[in-house]
């Protein structure tokens, strides 16, 4: 046999022997060095997926029996618990939350949330009126009766009356935190409020709790997403059983996670948004994950293997790319943990539990739907439309791939790879561009729809009194003796620049409390900079008073979450990308794999960056989505990092896989390209079209921050998967030939080979099914 026709395997025993690697030569260009990689010690996870499954395939009785069975019991145990999860956000090590603390210690009345009653006419009239005075006097005097109302605040008392009459401040002090606070309390501050309106005064509400202040989380968005992946593996499929086994197993996954969470919640604090974070990507990797165990196993059977057999292969070649896509999520979302703010930490480690289920799964159940199917997975449902079409592209797959559309793609990206990898990198970095500009907050009333009261008490607010009565600071003096000491407090306050008010309350025990008013509003980067000017000047405020002081409030601990957010997303990098680092290079046997990787997300993540920043940050969207611009949530970068980091080592291992899959085998690199990125291109698309729709279905709630993160992170995605993994990656890789995966001797030696590509497992069936039966005896 010619050196240019020998296995891998022989490449490798001639070349570790000092013989001169063989050449073939390329359709594309020169002779093409066929450096096959060194196999080193065997690691069976391919065997141990393959006979999992046919054992699930099997069993699947008893398979799906457990699983129905685990997902009534976190229904039950749930309702049993009572657990709810809530937004309870405690951010430790902030000097806002050392505030905190001490008010619920020293002044508890004075630690739970707050209601701004804005009161408002229209000139020529004021709230200075009599009938207007009386009715706000009698709505005042009604919220103080309201349960769980510690204190009310007479605008005219207090002195919360615009230069003009036009618009007067009462306050409303709760016993409890603000997710504590009855509903029918809130309630009850709409009647008390009556007397006000009838004297035609309008009234609208903003703090952090007042009446409408909680958006009820919609399960519209995860239908809507759930229809469209369905169509969407519909078109993939062309039929109705291999669409649906997908969706099943993901709803049972997704129903387990949330409902373990919500069990868990009564014993732990939860965040809601944990549920929402998990919901979102236990459905899409869970379809995801049984899509491409699925289409293996079809095509497997459309090649004509027996259903046993293939479901044992499918598990062992796509289902090893699953374990090891699925554990890079895995790792980016636990890394949340590294970040210190617990809502993160718990966030982080829900999803990653959803993600982990969704592996389960597809390993497990995912084969056993497969035997309730049969051959039935290989037939073609009768649809309206496109079902001559599914069949001619399904069968084209298994049997004739080099004729799809992916193929072609792929061959197109190959043959053009250094104008292609220019032209999109350019448009990847234009796209960034904007992210430079980025400005992180945790965006308030402001960005709120112009209708509703939380927008409109901002708005009349601003205009009335100025922006910063809409971000109030609370300045804490723990150890003050006597007025005299509050005094001295205020007076260094007032020596502060940026500071447009002064208003203390009345000294109770030794601990003061001043309200400072901002001269700008409470996202505005110049109220940053009080704060931390406030606090580098706390000796001069504390004076001789011999008190310590604190700034807090809501505005404060906003600023304090940012900072700590942006001071931890280094240390989230290194950790997340270090971890994945060291499992590609272990999965792929070579440091280019997770090197292309981790600088194509860079490139991704930060084009979805940048048009998250020109969309909503700069205003670019406001008409398109119903928005008002403001500032780039402060927990988005770092969150978006964490999924979009694990879905595109997703879309990388899958694509790459295939691609060393075909290298392996064939030991053609530049071939190999084409036909394993011709082979993932269409699992790929759907899967990352299934991804995307889910997350645009987000993008229908009326609350700007889920429109935002709805939007970029499938922004995020699409531009990862279609730019990077299917476009630039095969670029690179057609470009670095078969050097792309040469690693050292020593590699070989000491780092053991999971096998992937299932070459082990493919060459031991292929040996199994050569070897004569001996007969029965």
């Amino acid at each position: 046999m010619g050196s240019g026709h020998c296995s891998p395997r022989e490449q490798y025993k001639r070349s570790s022997a000092g013989a001169p690697p063989p050449t073939t030569r390329s359709a594309d260009g020169p002779p093409e060095l066929r450096i096959p990689a060194p196999r080193g010690t065997v690691v069976t996870v391919s065997n141990t997926l393959f006979r999992v499954a046919r054992w699930a395939f099997r069993r699947r009785r008893l398979v799906l029996v457990v699983w129905l069975l685990l997902a009534v019991g976190m229904v039950v145990l749930a309702g049993a618990s009572g657990g709810k999860t809530n937004d309870n956000f405690t951010i430790p090590g902030t000097e806002a939350q050392q505030t905190a603390d001490l008010l619920k210690k020293k002044l508890p009345a004075l630690s739970g949330g707050q209601t701004t009653v804005v009161f408002a006419t229209q000139t020529p009239a004021k709230v200075t009126d009599p009938a207007a005075k009386a009715g706000i006097q009698q709505a005042v005097a009604n919220l103080a009766k309201v349960p769980d109302v510690v204190s009310a605040a007479d605008p005219f008392d207090s002195g919360t009356v615009s230069a003009d009459g036009t618009v007067a401040l009462g306050n409303v002090q709760w016993k409890q935190s603000p997710v504590d606070v009855p509903t029918a309390s809130l309630d009850a501050v709409q009647t008390a409020v009556a007397p006000a309106r009838q004297a035609g005064v309008q009234v609208e509400y903003s703090g952090s709790v007042y009446p409408g202040w909680e958006i009820k989380p919609s399960e519209v968005p995860e239908l809507v997403g759930l229809v469209i992946a369905f169509v969407i593996l519909m078109i993939t499929f062309g039929s109705l059983v291999a669409a649906g086994m997908p969706i099943l197993s993901a709803i049972i996954g997704v129903l387990t996670t949330i409902m373990a969470v919500t069990a868990l919640a009564a014993v732990v604090n939860i965040a809601s948004t944990s549920t929402t974070v998990a919901l979102m990507l236990g459905l899409s990797c869970g379809i995801d994950y049984g899509l491409f165990i699925i289409a293996r196993h079809r095509n497997n059977m459309l090649q004509g293997m027996d259903a046993h057999e293939s479901v044992g292969l499918a598990a062992g070649t796509a289902g090893s790319s699953v374990v090891f896509a699925g554990l890079t999520v895995i790792i980016a979302l636990c890394g949340l943990s590294v970040v210190g703010i617990p809502f993160l930490t718990v966030m982080g480690l829900a999803a990653a539990a959803a993600v982990f289920l969704a592996l389960l799964l597809s390993l497990t159940l995912i084969p056993a739907l497969l035997g309730f199917a049969g051959k039935k997975i290989t037939t073609f449902s009768r649809l309206p439309f496109g079902r001559a079409h599914a069949e001619r592209v399904a069968h084209e797959a298994a049997n004739e791939p080099e004729k799809t559309h992916g193929a072609r793609w792929a061959r197109f990206v190959v043959r053009r790879r250094l104008p292609v990898l220019i032209v999109g990198v350019l448009f990847l970095l234009v796209l960034a561009i904007p992210a430079l500009s980025m400005q992180l907050g945790l965006p308030g009333a402001s960005s709120l729809p112009k209708d509703n009261t939380a927008r409109k008490a901002y708005d009349l607010t601003t205009e009335a009194f100025g922006p910063g009565f809409n971000g109030p600071l609370l300045v804490v003096g723990d150890g003050v003796g006597s007025q005299s000491g509050v005094d001295t407090v205020v007076q260094g306050l007032h020596q502060v620049p940026g500071v447009a008010a002064v208003q203390p309350t009345p000294l109770v025990g030794n601990t003061a409390v001043v309200k400072v008013i901002p001269a700008t509003g409470p996202n505005d980067p110049a109220t940053a900079d009080l704060v931390h000017r406030l606090r580098d000047n706390r000796a001069r405020i504390e004076g001789p008073t011999g008190a310590t002081v604190l700034i807090g409030g809501v505005t404060a601990s906003d600023i304090d979450v940012s900072q700590k957010l942006s001071s931890a997303l280094p240390v989230f990098l290194v950790v997340v990308i270090g971890l994945a680092f060291v499992l590609l290079t272990f999965a792929f046997r070579t440091i280019w794999v997770p090197i292309k990787s981790i600088i194509g997300f860079l490139l991704s993540v930060a084009a979805a960056f940048g048009a998250q920043v020109a969309l909503f940050q700069w205003g670019w969207g406001e008409k398109i989505f119903g928005i008002t611009k403001s500032e780039t949530i402060s927990f988005l970068p770092i969150i978006m990092i964490a999924i979009i980091f694990g879905l595109s080592s997703d879309y990388e291992v899958f694509v790459v896989s295939r691609i060393k899959e075909d290298f392996t085998r064939n030991g053609q690199a530049v071939a190999a390209v084409k036909r394993g990125t011709g082979l993932a291109a269409r699992v790929v698309t759907a899967a990352a079209l299934i991804m995307f729709s889910i997350f645009v279905a987000f993008m229908a709630s009326p609350t700007p921050t889920i429109k935002a993160i709805g939007f970029s992170f499938a922004a995020g995605v699409f531009l990862d998967a279609f730019v990077v993994r299917l476009t630039l990656v095969p670029a690179v890789m057609a470009m670095a030939k078969a050097s792309f995966w040469y690693h050292p001797q020593w590699f070989a030696k000491y780092v053991p080979d999971p096998d992937i590509e299932g070459e082990e497992l493919q060459e031991r069936l292929t040996h199994d099914s050569a070897r004569p039966r001996q007969p029965a005896p």
